[in-house]
């Protein structure tokens, strides 16, 4: 897929697209008595009654494609307003032959935004190591209302951290993702700095390195900052897990099956950080990633190994698959201390979240209540939903270790996802503003606009909470 959205959806003019009509059964009746006698048969012959979902294709007198009649029964009437189920409209390019389309409904600005969204993500293809085919895209005209740079640069976003994800771990390693953060700031004039190997020691980053020395590839933290210093501090971490093999505590092949995805959260930082710059939102960026493999050898990290990290905490490690939040202490105590205005973490961190909210509903924590009804409501908003799960202070006790000041997991297995926030909270004191989400970044089964696969959870509720909180401010363009 070209991460672009001018392939999927156009500035153009009506009369060179066929009309999309969303209809019920009640306003079908009613469009089957102002029809020709030559529509009204060939509806009939397609036995079309305006049920949900349901496609009927329009032929013209010379047997092109003149008009799209599609069945809304589930869509509800709020007043003036219509309700449209989330990802309904990712439906529609699937069903349709290649061409250039309208919708011909009014649409409200967030629901055209939505609708182009969805057209477009539905087309996402991963084919990097497939035969590439010759279909042709299905492309919208831009429904009226909807800004087309923000849309280009969310798709671009999304589409990029589903690449990343997508792509296996022997293309995708720490020194690919680094070539991948590297190009992606080069494009818009961001700094990229990078500290490898045994340098990490030396710059104080010791638990990247425990969890990364076994790897064949050098552990690196990736560090990439963008726009101007008088601006709100945004810092963005992403746990970049190119491949988790548990370590000595080494995980089942089942477990191990999907792990080319535990760099979800750097993917999702990057492909954030994208639509961010693209849109200049007046903010000064930092992106912190660190990137490892989690892998056996003799210089493994071990457990009853403690560990020392940036901030001065020893860490006692009760299990080497719980590798994530150790990378990500290291990186968020460094983010720490440029007391950012906002702080936000992405991690496929803990399978305690799948359990308890799916696979589909990443966990949100942060003991800021407004920030977590922000982040919620643009979530809701934008078809990317977040679900809160709380900070439970008395449960740290559950981290404590005799030898150590913290242990890095819990021997009751209770709470697994709040512990984990809890023990990366421990490396975040002096943020204006701090949130965690623990995410799948992955689909486990195809749905329109959602192919199975690398997914970009959270990338666009958080980009609409930084747009809310930071795009008004702005004076004048970059």
């Amino acid at each position: 897929m070209a991460g672009s959205s001018g392939k999927f959806v156009t500035r153009g003019t009506r009369g060179s697209a066929v009309p999309i009509l969303p209809l019920t059964k009640t306003a079908f009746r009613k469009w089957q008595r102002s029809a020709t006698a030559r529509q009204a048969a060939w509806a009939k012959a397609q036995k079309f009654s305006g049920g949900d979902g349901e496609i009927l294709l329009l032929p013209d007198a010379r047997g092109g494609l003149q008009r799209v009649l599609w069945g809304q029964e589930k869509s509800a009437e709020k007043g003036s307003r219509v309700v449209w189920p989330a990802w309904i409209f990712a439906r529609l390019p699937g069903a349709l032959p290649a061409g250039r389309y309208r919708l011909e409904t009014r649409l409200d600005a967030e629901t055209a935004f939505n609708a182009a969204l969805e057209w477009s993500l539905a087309q996402y293809r991963f084919d990097r190591y497939r035969k590439k085919d010759a279909a042709k895209p299905r492309v919208l005209n831009l429904p009226a209302g909807v800004n087309a740079n923000r849309l280009e640069a969310l798709l671009e976003g999304c589409v990029l951290t589903r690449d990343l994800v997508n792509t296996p771990a022997n293309d995708m390693g720490p020194a690919e993702l680094e070539k991948a953060a590297r190009k992606m700031a080069r494009r818009f004039g961001a700094t990229v700095r990078v500290i490898r190997g045994e340098a990490l020691l030396r710059h104080n980053h010791p638990a990247i390195h425990a969890v990364g020395r076994a790897s064949a590839e050098a552990p690196r933290l990736i560090d990439i900052s963008w726009g101007r210093k008088s601006h709100p501090r945004v810092t963005l971490v992403g746990k970049g897990v190119c491949f988790d093999s548990g370590g000595l505590d080494l995980k089942s092949a089942a477990g191990m099956r999907q792990m080319k995805k535990d760099m979800g959260g750097a993917a999702t930082v990057l492909g954030l950080a994208s639509a961010v710059m693209a849109q200049k939102l007046p903010v000064a960026l930092r992106v912190l990633i660190p990137a490892v493999e989690n892998a056996v050898s003799g210089n493994a990290f071990r457990p009853g190994d403690i560990i020392a990290t940036r901030k001065g905490l020893s860490v006692e490690i009760g299990n080497t698959d719980a590798e994530g939040r150790l990378v990500l202490a290291d990186a968020l105590a460094l983010a720490d201390e440029e007391k950012p205005d906002l702080l936000i973490d992405f991690a496929t961190l803990t399978g305690a979240a799948r359990v308890a909210l799916g696979n589909d509903l990443p966990a949100l924590f942060t003991d800021d209540d407004g920030l977590a009804d922000e982040l919620a409501n643009c979530g809701g908003r934008i078809l990317d939903p977040l679900w809160r799960l709380p900070l439970w202070a008395p449960y740290l006790d559950d981290l404590k270790s005799p030898v150590a000041d913290l242990n890095n997991v819990t021997t009751n297995g209770g709470a697994g996802s709040i512990t984990a926030a809890l023990f990366l909270g421990q490396f975040v004191e002096k943020a204006k503003a701090w949130a965690h989400l623990d995410i799948h970044a992955w689909n486990s089964k195809s749905r329109p606009g959602r192919p199975q696969g690398g997914e970009a959870m959270g990338l666009r509720a958080t980009f609409a909470c930084l747009e809310a909180r930071y795009g008004k401010k702005r004076k004048r363009r970059r």
